[in-house]
């Protein structure tokens, strides 16, 4: 029996200009065809799956596509042919529109806006409802009481391009709070390379020589346990004056989050890949926008390669090596309670590395978008904002993210050369510049701005051959941004060929 895929459904967003993957399930041999407009595609059941290409659309808004096969027909109305971004990554980019500072200004006033929306479902497939729950799923349109769940950074850059561009914008939320880019990815493309098993080990290690049964059981309890634990947490931080993590954990024991990684636990490798991935590959989309990151802060230094293989992947799936991926890099962030362990550096260092070394990425430096022990910053616009520029290279004009260009030594300075070459300015306090000779000793260094050239000197250093800059997880004072208010990004380097980057971790 024919089933066409749950990612197809009244209200959907087509990608114009593109050739059109539908696909579905159903029974080997089985003759399906597809018709859009004027266009019909024919394709047959191989494997128990199916997918047939129309042929490239202009844009368009109430178009019709009909799905049939021996005793099955189905038309899907009110198309939208237009652009699909994906939304995917972890919790700041799971964010609802309800909760973002102007999310009520946008639920209130937002009507008739083109933009649509596709909520992939968040639950593993492995548990009992996984064919229910994302089979009675579709498209949505915004109004006030919907659109409130939506992503609020996707919602926002969809309505900036839609504004743009002139046509229906469609997101596809496929994020989930809390999750690794290993999440993301499967056990094959983790399997290539030794440093990116660093979850990936740990779980097959977890579920060795377990049965089917043991392992649910396991997770089961796992589950109920912290089920328990959420309850007397809210309790106590309902209730407590002035509570602290430390309080919580002697009132209510230990945490165990984020569990046994099984696979039942969608914080395992592989299973979101499994699980959410899936349901939307091979759905044909514009590109990407990737919020993620702040979980891998435990392993920052693999994180680059991480990243580019989860876009080498993602790509791969979709069959376009050329697909758009735009990165948020991460803003400033700590907990009053933690060390500054320069972790989330190292993280932002590898999403700059991947923008430059990936092509058809782009980078969204959000370092002044941060909130102090607040890891999920309540004002999306800034971001969207830098997505929504980021994208527009893939339309036509040109706006590149303001980072580190070059460095020499000057005058027993360091002279930094910002690319691309904006005129730069300094805004309010100023900090964030570090130096250091060839000990790696790095002190607290002045410098001045001139057109493109930032020259940092200290003292301390008559010989610096290491520069970094806003090298901390967190700090209010941003100090270098554009004339166009772009932030520079923050950066580390050397003067010298040989060096080691290693030197001040």
């Amino acid at each position: 029996m024919i089933k066409v895929s749950p990612m197809f459904s009244d209200h959907m967003v087509l990608q114009r200009f593109k050739n059109i993957s539908v696909f579905g399930t159903g029974d080997e041999g089985e003759r399906v065809t597809v018709t859009l407009g004027g266009d019909t595609a024919e394709t047959r059941v191989r494997g128990g799956r199916w997918t047939a290409v129309l042929p490239a659309q202009k844009t368009a808004d109430g178009a019709e596509m009909t799905v049939s096969a021996d005793g099955f027909s189905r038309t899907f109305t009110d198309i939208a042919i237009g652009e699909v971004w994906l939304a995917g990554g972890q919790s700041n980019m799971e964010y609802e529109l309800q909760n973002c500072t102007t999310g009520k200004q946008h639920l209130e006033n937002d009507a008739g806006v083109n933009v649509r929306y596709y909520y992939t479902q968040k639950i593993v497939n492995l548990e009992p409802r996984y064919e229910e729950v994302i089979t009675n799923n579709g498209w949505q349109l915004f109004d006030s009481e919907r659109a409130k769940c939506w992503s609020a950074v996707g919602y926002i850059y969809a309505k900036r391009l839609s504004e743009k561009l002139g046509c229906t914008v469609g997101i596809i939320g496929c994020n989930w709070g809390g999750t690794k880019a290993c999440h993301w990815m499967s056990g094959e493309s983790l399997e290539k390379d030794t440093d990116m098993r660093f979850d990936y080990d740990k779980y097959l290690a977890a579920i060795e020589g377990k049965s089917d049964e043991e392992m649910t059981r396991e997770y089961r309890e796992y589950e109920n346990y912290h089920n328990e634990w959420c309850r007397k947490s809210a309790d106590y931080y309902n209730n407590t004056p002035d509570p602290d993590w430390d309080g919580c954990l002697k009132v209510c024991g230990e945490n165990r989050y984020p569990g046994p990684p099984l696979p039942l636990n969608p914080f395992s490798p592989t299973t979101l890949y499994n699980s959410m991935i899936k349901v939307v590959c091979p759905y044909t989309l514009a590109g990407f926008l990737y919020y993620q990151g702040e979980s891998d802060d435990d392993n920052p230094q693999n994180y680059y390669k991480l990243l580019r293989g989860l876009i080498d992947l993602w790509r791969t799936d979709w069959g376009d090596d050329e697909l758009p991926f735009l990165i948020v890099q991460l803003p400033m962030h700590r907990y009053s309670g933690d060390e500054d362990r320069k972790n989330w550096c190292l993280i932002r260092e590898a999403q700059e590395k991947a923008y430059r070394t990936v092509r058809n990425t782009g980078l969204a430096v959000a370092i002044d978008c941060g909130e102090f022990n607040e890891i999920h910053p309540h004002d999306k616009e800034i971001v969207a904002e830098r997505l929504y520029l980021q994208s527009l290279n893939f339309y036509g004009e040109q706006h590149r993210p303001l980072l580190c260009g070059s460095v020499l030594p000057r005058n027993g300075g360091i002279e930094v050369s910002v690319d691309p070459q904006f005129t730069t300015e300094i805004r309010g306090e100023k900090n964030g510049f570090e130096l250091a000779g060839a000990d790696g000793d790095f002190k607290p260094a002045d410098f001045s701005v001139n057109g493109n050239k930032i020259f940092v000197t200290s003292p301390e250093v008559p010989e610096p051959v290491y520069i970094r800059y806003l090298w901390t997880n967190y700090s209010d004072k941003i100090p270098v941004y554009s004339t166009d208010g772009l932030p520079l990004a923050p950066f580390r380097a050397g003067v010298i060929p040989a060096y080691d980057r290693k030197t001040d971790i």
